[in-house]
């Protein structure tokens, strides 16, 4: 069988032209350590730094101002004008109440703040709360605040999305950090809280498309078998977003400068211009293949590779066609087109079944994860060491799934941490009050459970939709997904009453998404599904034995795996040989812990459109 043959043969697709520019090079490692990695931190930063500017300190009634201007302490102010109480020989003062001392006062006399409040500046010195002054009534605002943050993101991710359709990826992307960095620093500007809300929202709007771009970039110029990595890297570095905020944040405690402090320093970003490049796949798509020559042509030169000239022309071959069998059917009367949208995902019950289990599951697992993210300040005594301990713990998750995903198979440790993080949120009620540091502990073993399982979920939903809806599938069940995200916030709000009661909601939710997401079928060693037909067909005979069985079979190894096998042991081959349906396969023993790492045997299936392009979807 000569490279010839099959290369007359093969319909060739971006992926088969990576193995002879290299798949993992040097080319690839320097854009994804310096360029793509490093795009994660600000989303971390501006996902999560408005949790510091809204600390809500001790608060009363302003004394009115004749009483302001008489010689008394604050002690004397605040007894002789705000109702108070004795708990165990401590006074508590109201907060939100104040005698009417323009009456005359019998103790019955009690109102509103009627001159604004007082702030204790000694335990917080800077915040939105005492600026605005966000407290009693208005209390709930510094909540819609954050809500809108990410009612933005999931608009923001729509529009960023159809940009860089049009006008390709790297466009997208300085748009999208502009918009992030003016959003941020006109934060530190607004006078008032609707115009910092509204600034909190253009920052959402970046979130988290900031970072999916960059991500989808390295993902289209990374072999098959890379992604896994790309993906677990990405998670991390937006880790670390995370817990380099929580430094930041603990030595800039004014909040118009924490704003600043986590906004400037991004503007070198820009220097990205010269060094990242647009992606391949949608200059393909566009038609301007000598764009995508030059792009791996550079690729290959630094890889220390050959470019191969003659595959580019069956590359070229293929797009023309795509583009105009794109072209045709739009031309083709709605009656006589086989039309792909989401409406397919529910007409057959089986692959309805699985778009409600895997939505549900995007869902609970998404609205989770942040959650307790922005629950982490409230925990323990020091908030920004709790802030710091909640991203830390991800770190271990991420690396733990990354092991085990291949080994025992999606469902049971996605399913298993789900419901592991719901029952640890939940056993917070058992705790006594002044437990402070064991609810600490249950709290960060269920954040730990909830990032692990969210890096299976990912790349399971993929493989469970059909080839043929995939990028629709994953859109919707995203965006979906996502609408928790605008609620969640006002779920942590009830945690000022009770502050296991926020853990407890979302306990439940994750313990229910993982029981509900047994139902799923394995991908583990399974032939995955290409056309809606497969997909129906795909876990149909579903029943207690596979529901119950913990770790999937390993089949013999078939053709397939002996070809992918081989070229991992040897990236100089020219061509390999695939089946046409994709099998999810496990890692193989290597000699090499590294190379098993970063090499994972079982290839992340990208959500792409008709036009073989990656879209953004609505994920943290």
């Amino acid at each position: 069988m000569t490279d010839v043959k099959m290369e007359d043969k093969k319909q060739w697709d971006f992926d088969d032209l990576l193995p002879h520019v290299g798949e993992f090079g040097r080319y690839q490692k320097l854009l994804v350590w310096l360029v793509c990695l490093p795009a994660c931190i600000p989303c971390g930063f501006h996902a999560f730094n408005q949790l510091f500017m809204a600390n809500v300190p001790d608060h009363w009634c302003k004394t009115p101002p004749d009483l302001e201007q008489q010689n008394w302490t604050l002690i004397e102010r605040k007894m002789a004008t705000i109702p108070y109480t004795v708990n165990q020989g401590v006074m508590e003062f109201s907060k939100c109440t104040m005698f009417n001392v323009s009456e005359p006062t019998d103790g019955n006399n009690i109102t509103d703040c009627l001159y604004g409040w007082e702030f204790d500046n000694s335990t917080v010195s800077s915040s939105i709360v005492i600026d605005f002054e966000l407290v009693c009534s208005r209390s709930l605002y510094p909540t819609i605040g954050l809500s809108l943050l990410n009612v933005g993101g999931i608009i923001g991710v729509y529009i960023f999305g159809v940009i860089s359709d049009r006008v390709g990826r790297k466009i997208s992307f300085f748009l999208c950090l502009g918009v992030e960095l003016a959003g941020g620093f006109l934060t530190a500007l607004a006078p008032n809280f609707w115009l910092w809300a509204a600034c909190r929202f253009v920052v959402g709007l970046t979130i988290p498309a900031i970072y999916q771009i960059p991500f989808i970039i390295a993902l289209e110029l990374v072999g098959p078998t890379y992604r896994t990595f790309i993906t677990v890297m990405t998670c991390l570095f937006y880790t670390l977003g995370m817990l380099l905020l929580s430094g930041v944040a603990y030595v800039v405690r004014d909040w118009t400068h924490l704003c600043y402090a986590t906004t400037l320093p991004f503007l070198v970003f820009f220097i990205y211009l010269v060094y990242l490049p647009e992606s391949p796949r949608w200059l393909m798509s566009q038609g301007r293949f000598a764009e995508v020559k030059s792009i791996m042509k550079t690729c290959a030169k630094i890889n220390g590779k050959e470019f191969p000239e003659h595959l580019l022309p069956q590359l070229e071959r293929k797009m023309t066609e795509n583009r105009n069998s794109s072209l045709s059917r739009q031309s083709t009367p709605k009656e006589h087109r086989k039309v792909v949208g989401v409406m397919s995902l529910f007409r057959t019950p089986n692959m309805r079944l699985k778009t409600i289990l895997i939505t549900f599951n995007w869902f609970a697992n998404n609205t989770v994860y942040v959650g307790l993210s922005y629950y982490g300040p409230v925990m323990g005594t020091d908030e920004y060491f709790s802030f710091f301990l909640s991203g830390l713990v991800e770190i271990p998750g991420y690396l733990f799934c990354w092991a085990v995903m291949d080994r025992w198979g999606r469902r049971w440790p996605l399913c298993m941490l789900m419901v592991v993080g719901g029952l640890f949120c939940v056993a917070t009620v058992l705790m006594p009050a002044d437990a402070v540091n064991e609810t600490l502990i249950l709290y960060l073993i269920a954040k730990f459970a909830i990032a692990a399982s969210f890096l299976i979920l990912y790349p399971f939903a993929g493989e469970l939709y059909p080839t043929e809806v995939r990028g629709i599938g994953i859109g919707f069940t995203a965006y979906l997904g996502g609408l928790g995200l605008a609620v969640i916030p006002f779920v942590n709000y009830l945690g000022s009453e009770m502050l296991v009661l926020p853990l407890v909601v979302m306990g439940f939710i994750s313990a229910i998404g993982g029981v509900v997401g047994l139902r799923l079928p394995e991908t583990l060693f399974k032939k995955l599904p290409q056309t809606m037909e497969e997909g129906e067909e795909f876990g149909k005979d579903f029943g207690m034995r596979e529901c119950l069985q913990c770790i999937p079979e390993k089949p013999e190894e078939s053709i397939e795996m002996h070809e992918l096998a081989g070229h991992v042991d040897n990236e100089e081959t020219p061509l390999r040989v695939e089946n046409t349906t994709p099998l999810s396969t496990p890692l193989a023993n290597r000699k090499s812990m590294r190379k098993i790492l970063v090499h994972r045997m079982s290839s992340l299936e990208l959500p792409v459109d008709k036009s073989g392009l990656v879209k953004l979807h609505y994920w943290y």
